[in-house]
């Protein structure tokens, strides 16, 4: 018997290293199949995807794909980390968001708190909890242990000196008070489009630096830039410029920069592309690390990240569970110092005690059961990563600059500039939503007609007049709405027949697709039986490109003699008697409006 050597290594040094020109040859060979001739770096493009920013996702990454050096956890540029220990010690803030004290919300602030969260996160005056609410809010809650973080909006001051009112009354050291003031006059702006004056928030600033000190006065928050539908680099570049705007103002004011930056905390969205999230989380890092080094005080940013309202379907909400799941890990992953993780039912109004307690306890399984925690930046080092985030940041200082350009954050959203970005972004992207190459997992991709509506009490109406927020599904949100009312007007949704030809094995795979087009737009496939008995109108063929060629043309006429208005081929190609063809990558929006049209659906 041979005795193979322990270091486990031997066999495989006796092949030699793969090359780079090897795999691509692999590459050009499996292209060659599917009847695309390309060679060398052109066959490694064609494998690629293309992100918003011009930024591109490459099919391999080696150690030849080089980033700048990160540095360590705890030191500048900060791309590890904000702290040399991450998040061992205790794991992320688990940071839970109330915005009414209506049907016993009020004993929900203490069920967080005794339940998995750390923090508080209050949304007061418009569009939230009375300021004269705040005490009731905070009833027994212990203000020296769990931080709370305001969200007020115009009313910032008012709601500051209630806080501080409390902590008097409840004999608060103020150097034990923690949180946030929530002071945001750029983020409010951008949400309202009406202008604040900064001289009380600066005023809230130097009163925190001088008295409370583990309160920050300013929140810099990139949500409502992501809402209105910008990319990852946008939302990056208009929270440098907004950071920057408040140095500046709390400079002019007497602070000095260190003192400018302690009061700063940033905002930002945590979306189910895992990768994308954790690199725009280290790039902002590195990117305020630059910012603060130029001032002459380098610092860490503190983050504060939250699930993405934008990729909450209404259709299917227990799909949002999966979707929160992923985005908190991505910010765990990326370093965030909070995490507030939606409530699945968050975008249908005002979430019920078990969301609440699915959503704390997302983070709770992250970081206990998971041990996501006990590594510091578990994807450090990784090729992809490193060079996704550099390539991320440079996007975002380009868009940053352009900012300074047009003379910053306040005159870019005063002007109109930042709204046309933004909105010439979500266009963009609107197109692969319509074309289902962003799928929406429950809404666009197997969605399900027959769900029950989940009711939830509706929430309060948050501050508008500025930008727009956009939701991924609206679109397809809109058709259903459409089939919805006709369903309760007609007691049946639209109907559409598959008229499937062949074996299984042959329709099948288009039969499949087209019933998951029709029903993203609430129409309701028919498959088996004669047409005359399916209650539809239209009609999709479904089968081979074989089969069609040779029956396509007869069953489209006998459908028509059944009564079809419309006959769908599934797949492409022209047949006799075809009206139009459905494929991936179609215009999916248009064609399920256009059929609802056909079929008198308002």
């Amino acid at each position: 018997m041979t005795v193979l050597p322990d270091d486990g290594l031997s066999l495989a040094a006796e092949f030699p290293d793969a090359t780079h020109e090897q795999w691509q040859r692999l590459v050009e060979g499996v292209l060659r199949k599917s009847g695309k001739e390309l060679s060398g770096a052109a066959a490694e493009d064609a494998l690629s995807t293309m992100l918003e920013d011009g930024l591109r996702t490459r099919p391999l990454y080696t150690a030849r794909d080089s980033a700048p050096d990160p540095g360590l956890p705890g030191f500048a540029p900060f791309v590890r980390g904000s702290r040399p220990e991450g998040a061992i010690t205790s794991g992320w803030d688990v940071r839970q968001r109330h915005t009414t004290l209506a049907d016993g919300a009020a004993d929900a602030v203490l069920a967080d708190l005794e339940n998995g969260g750390t923090s508080l996160w209050l949304a007061l005056g418009e569009g939230g909890i009375p300021l004269s609410g705040l005490g009731r809010a905070l009833d027994g809650v212990y203000l020296d242990l769990a931080p709370v973080v305001l969200d007020a909006g115009r009313d910032t001051q008012a709601a500051a000196e209630a806080l501080f009112e409390l902590y008097e009354q409840k004999d608060v050291d103020p150097k034990a008070a923690r949180g946030n003031l929530g002071g945001d006059p750029l983020g409010y702006e951008a949400r309202t489009g009406t202008a604040l004056d900064f001289a009380p928030f600066a005023a809230l600033a130097a009163r925190c630096a001088e008295r409370y000190l583990g309160l920050r006065a300013l929140t810099v928050d990139a949500l409502p830039y992501h809402e209105a539908g910008g990319s990852a680099a946008q939302e990056l570049g208009a929270s440098l410029a907004t950071g920057v705007a408040y140095l500046r103002e709390l400079t002019e004011a007497g602070l000095t920069v260190e003192q400018a930056a302690g009061q700063l905390e940033f905002r930002y969205a945590a979306t189910a592309d895992q990768f994308l999230t954790i690199a725009k989380l280290r790039a902002a890092r590195r990117l305020w690390a630059r910012v603060t080094e130029v001032c002459g005080a380098p610092g860490a940013q503190v983050q504060h990240v939250v699930t993405s309202p934008v990729m909450m379907s209404r259709r299917d909400p227990w799909v949002n569970m999966l979707r929160t799941t992923v985005a908190t890990l991505a910010a765990g992953v990326g370093g965030a110092d909070s995490v507030t993780v939606l409530p699945f039912d968050h975008a249908l109004g005002l979430p019920d005690a078990f969301a609440r307690r699915i959503a704390r306890n997302t983070s709770t399984i992250l970081i206990e059961e998971s041990h996501l925690a006990r590594v510091i930046d578990p994807a450090g080092g990784s090729w992809y990563v490193e060079r996704l985030t550099d390539e991320l940041a440079e996007a975002a200082w380009q868009f940053f600059r352009s900012v300074e350009r047009d003379g910053g954050q306040a005159a870019v959203l005063r002007s109109g500039r930042l709204r046309t970005d933004l909105a010439t972004t979500w266009a963009e992207r609107s197109k692969k939503l319509a074309k289902r190459r962003e799928p929406i997992t429950g809404v666009s991709e197997f969605p399900l007609l027959a769900e029950k509506p989940v009711d939830r009490a509706p929430a309060p109406e948050p501050p508008s007049g500025g930008l727009p927020r956009v939701r991924r599904d609206e679109a397809f949100e809109e058709l259903r709405a459409r089939s919805d009312a006709h369903l309760a007007a007609t007691g049946a949704r639209p109907r559409i027949f598959l008229a499937t030809i062949g074996s299984a094995a042959e329709y099948t795979a288009r039969s499949t697709f087209a019933a998951n087009l029709f029903q993203a737009g609430g129409i309701e496939p028919v498959t088996g039986g004669r047409f005359e008995d399916s209650g539809a109108t239209e009609a999709v063929l479904c089968s081979s490109d074989a089969l069609y060629a040779e029956q396509a043309g007869q069953t489209a006429a006998a459908l028509r003699a059944a009564g079809a208005r419309h006959v769908f081929l599934a797949g492409r190609g022209d047949h006799p008697g075809i009206d139009s063809y459905v494929f991936a990558g179609c215009d999916a929006v248009d064609v399920l409006s256009a059929t609802l049209d056909r079929m008198g659906v308002s």
